[in-house]
């Protein structure tokens, strides 16, 4: 017997960084996907074969000595397979670049969670939800849960520390044109960044969350009204305020007015440094966009919000 699930990428459209420190952040599960094949082996062996490399090893591992992207996965099978004779393999196939702040670690926890625990009976959304989260604090320690949450459910949600997440209903129809930076980065090193920012500024760095949570709540009115432009200058906007805490770089600037071109705004998403950017586009300027990053020899590609979330099949 196989199991296969699909979760979906994500992107942040608002309140990255700010996030950390009490703003609500406003992100989106994108129509790009991680899809995980798993199927019961009578080989006592947890075995994992994806784009990015392989691993096989006995069941009982110490996570922490485990030094690879895909111990998420080794983590799920060997918690599902305790008391069992058999071995699980699994085999993961992504659409979504990885590293690059697009969710990729969260698509694949919320993938390999629902693909490996239905080998053993059907569990809720909820359940599948609170694994992927437990498997994502095998590579990222201090996750907020929040990537994992819209990879789940797809959609818009908002979240903050406190309140967790809140599903938006809206349903706006605008395209994001993703470009690449190509420029690894460490989330880490950047957050670190923000924060010695704040040190050193706290007054202005308070005035700029008070500015950011302003903006989040009027996006959230132009999110129902399906308000492309204005949500292209609350992008330029909101790109402003990372400027302001550091966490931009001569590509990333290019890259952002390249995308205004033609777009209606353009931000970093994610933790900056390097990663990607996104342009906020309709119908009437998606092409030209990608043609403007495409002749400038950007990586690019074009999304969609994701409605439909985790899938399984």
């Amino acid at each position: 017997m196989k199991s296969k699930a699909s979760a979906p990428g994500k992107v942040i459209l608002f309140g990255e960084h700010f996030v950390v420190y009490g703003v609500k952040a406003i992100l989106c599960a994108i129509n790009k996907r991680i899809n995980v094949t798993a199927e019961k082996s009578q080989e006592r062996k947890i075995s994992i074969k994806s784009s990015i490399g392989n691993l096989a090893l006995e069941p009982n591992k110490s996570i922490s000595e485990i030094d690879s992207p895909l111990k998420p996965f080794y983590y799920l099978a060997n918690k599902m397979i305790q008391n069992q004779n058999n071995g699980i393999k699994i085999i993961v196939e992504s659409e979504i670049p990885l590293g690059v702040g697009l969710g990729s670690s969260s698509a694949c926890c919320v993938a390999g969670a629902a693909a490996i625990s239905r080998l053993f009976g059907k569990i809720s959304k909820e359940e599948i939800l609170k694994l992927a989260i437990e498997a994502e604090k095998t590579i990222f320690e201090n996750t907020s849960g929040a990537d994992c949450t819209v990879c789940t459910y797809g959609g818009i949600m908002e979240f903050d520390k406190e309140s967790g997440f809140n599903k938006i209903k809206s349903k706006p129809n605008f395209h994001l044109v993703i470009a690449n930076s190509n420029i690894e980065h460490s989330t880490k090193s950047v957050v670190a960044r923000v924060r010695e920012f704040k040190e050193k500024n706290e007054t202005q760095f308070a005035t700029l969350c008070n500015y950011e949570s302003e903006l989040v709540r009027e996006v959230l009115g132009l999110l129902k009204e399906n308000n492309v432009k204005e949500l292209g200058e609350k992008v330029i906007q909101n790109q402003e305020y990372l400027e302001t805490i550091g966490i931009s770089n001569d590509r990333l600037r290019e890259m952002i007015q390249i995308g205004l071109n033609k777009s209606f705004g353009a931000k970093i998403t994610g933790a900056g440094g390097g990663g990607c950017i996104f342009a906020l586009t309709d119908e009437s300027n998606l092409d030209q966009t990608i043609m403007q990053f495409k002749e400038k020899n950007y990586e690019c590609f074009s999304v969609k919000i994701d409605f439909k979330g985790l899938d399984t099949f």
